[in-house]
């Protein structure tokens, strides 16, 4: 039974600081701040059982997308040392850009970790024939810049203003593609888009980790299709993290996907047959799960269907 999913209505990432997150997303890449901060509202932190912790909310937007960045007291645990791109934590957002060149150049004012070696790389046509820069924010969250060479994907942000147009997906790396798919795509109901299988010295500088092969699954929602869902599953390297990812919503390694759904309720009760574990807040607004691999979710009420659609 699909759990009536209708798209990604932003992103949410646990941060410890958010003055210096405003900072760098403002100046790095453009985003602008939405309102002030803000108490977590109370839907949200019953969704993430946040045991007494207190949180903030600051919100910022690129383009027509949303990020929420939360910060708890007490905090949780930081992102994990030395993170490769083939650990089952790792999600980024993907950022397209007019002007890859200069794009790199305003982000490198920053000098933010690089996850990539040797800046932008232009992957081969059997690899999408993007080229693409992957980094880290200042608490180690995995971003993308990317810059698409024609096509569907290119002709999507065409008309969107500025350097840094939007946030085109997020991509996930998964360690069992199959179990993966059934989540996301049998359960949730998002659409498989296109399918790839990256490997090669170019895609080896991207991610930033010897000899990869990795398949690239796009999935995308059945009603709001910008942004989507990447899967990124590595054949090779092993990775030597353990899966699920031992983290959840009050640590700063976290990025949650922010789904709409018609009905918050029905689609808790689908998740939860299931087999996953999933909580929804005590007023039905809002409901938290994770993935196979740990990578968490949180569900809002479409605008006009039960569940409500506010608190996002």
């Amino acid at each position: 039974m699909s759990a009536g999913i209708r798209g990604i209505t932003g992103f949410e990432r646990t941060v410890a600081d958010l003055a210096r997150t405003e900072a760098f997303y403002r100046d790095g890449l453009g985003f602008a701040q939405v309102g002030s901060i803000e108490p977590l509202p109370a839907a949200i932190a019953d969704a993430y059982g946040s045991d007494g912790a207190v949180a903030a909310r600051l919100t910022m937007r690129l383009g027509a997308q949303f990020v929420a960045f939360l910060a708890f007291d007490p905090p949780g645990a930081p992102y994990p040392d030395v993170p490769l791109a083939n650990d089952p934590v790792f999600q980024h957002l993907a950022i397209p850009v007019r002007a890859m060149e200069a794009a790199h150049a305003q982000l490198l004012r920053l000098s933010p970790q690089s996850i990539s070696h040797g800046g932008p790389q232009a992957l081969p046509e059997s690899s999408g024939g993007v080229t693409a820069y992957k980094f880290r924010d200042p608490d180690g969250h995995p971003l993308e810049l990317i810059a698409f060479p024609g096509g569907p994907a290119a002709e999507r942000w065409r008309t969107a203003p500025g350097l840094f147009l939007g946030i085109d997906h997020s991509a996930i790396t998964v360690t069992n593609l199959d179990r993966a798919l059934g989540f996301y795509a049998d359960l949730l109901g998002l659409r498989v888009a296109g399918r790839g299988l990256n490997a090669g010295e170019t895609q080896a500088r991207l991610d930033g980790v010897p000899d990869p092969v990795v398949d690239v699954v796009g999935l995308e929602p059945p009603v709001c299709v910008t942004p989507h869902l990447e899967l990124l599953h590595y054949r090779r390297p092993d990775t030597k993290r353990p899966t699920p990812a031992p983290y959840g919503p009050r640590d700063p390694a976290t990025t949650r996907l922010v789904f709409e759904a018609d009905d918050v309720t029905a689609t808790t009760e689908a998740i939860r047959r299931a087999g996953y574990r999933v909580r929804l807040s005590a007023d039905g607004r809002s409901a938290y799960a994770e993935g196979p691999d740990g990578h968490g979710l949180r569900v809002v009420g479409s605008a006009g269907g039960a569940g409500g659609a506010s608190d996002r």
